[in-house]
């Protein structure tokens, strides 16, 4: 009887690694790309993200270890329009062979200044194209589990459909005059235009550096005379300036606002979804009062 079970075991450790090793290895750009990833491909793929969670696609460096990624990857998911400018040179740093899928094809870009908008996965509508622009990859280069990845993205776009219902029902209850903030985010553009929330940029504040004293006056000048509900600004870490413009203007101070990344499993934002209903949550409760 033991020799049975020792030969069972040895019979368990040989097929699961073997069956690890057929798993389709494909590479992520950035967290909430490799969330949509996740989402369609179940535990059929081995998804791995390059930019994990509360990183900066815009400005990540990659390392050896993403070259080694790239290298041993089948399907590599990118964002396009801009976003990942360092991409082209990590695939060919790394010599690798995989397909270069973006995610975004099909999406009527925006404008953010003088180069396309790549923040399009603010739109929950959107959000649905990235699902099926990746499923269709996904079937393409493992037809063997096409029906796991069309079932898996048939019950996601499900729950996309729900989450668009929900932020449409929660602007809806915003009244239509108070429905814009000042914010330092520039990510929010095709949130704007679907769901009909103004993001005004701060007058003469760079969100690169602190704000000072002086800008903070201009901020409020500005709010006075656009009669803005509410701000949102994470380059002012000094609560006693945040104070100053609430007390000034009776303008409402927002919580965060989660754009380029989702945080970690025990942050606010860990999947799309909850960053979703995370920002509208904190758009809705300082707009609505």
């Amino acid at each position: 009887m033991m020799r049975l079970w020792f030969i069972a075991l040895v019979l368990i450790a040989a097929v699961g690694p073997a069956r690890a090793a057929d798993r389709l290895n494909v590479v992520a750009s950035f967290s909430i790309l490799g969330d949509f990833v996740r989402n369609v491909a179940g535990d059929r793929v081995a998804v791995t993200t390059l930019v994990g969670p509360d990183g900066d696609a815009h400005v990540y460096t990659p390392t050896p270890v993403d070259a080694k990624r790239m290298a041993d990857a089948k399907l590599v998911f990118v964002n396009g329009l801009g976003f990942e400018g360092w991409m082209s040179r990590l695939a060919k740093s790394a010599g690798s062979k995989a397909d270069i899928v973006t995610a975004t094809t099909g999406i009527t870009p925006l404008k953010l200044g003088s180069h396309a908008d790549p923040h399009a996965w603010q739109s929950v509508a959107n959000a649905k194209i990235y699902v099926a622009n990746i499923r269709d990859a996904l079937v393409a280069a493992d037809s063997a589990n096409a029906e796991t990845f069309k079932s898996n993205a048939n019950a996601y776009l499900a729950q996309l459909d729900a989450l668009d219902r929900e932020v449409r029902e929660a602007v809806a209850k915003i009244p239509e005059g108070r429905r814009k903030v000042i914010s330092t985010h520039d990510a929010f553009g095709y949130f704007a235009s679907a769901y009909g929330i103004e993001f005004i940029a701060p007058l003469g504040v760079s969100t690169e550096s602190e704000a000072s004293a002086r800008d903070v006056a201009r901020i409020i000048t500005q709010i006075r005379s656009a009669k803005i509900p509410a701000v949102f600004m994470e380059n002012i870490t000094d609560p006693r300036l945040m104070g100053r413009i609430s007390a000034e203007t009776g303008a409402r101070v927002g919580g965060t606002l989660y754009s380029d990344s989702l945080t970690g499993e025990k942050g606010d934002s860990p999947t799309y979804i909850e960053m979703v209903r995370h920002n509208i949550k904190a758009l809705t409760s300082a707009l609505s009062q």
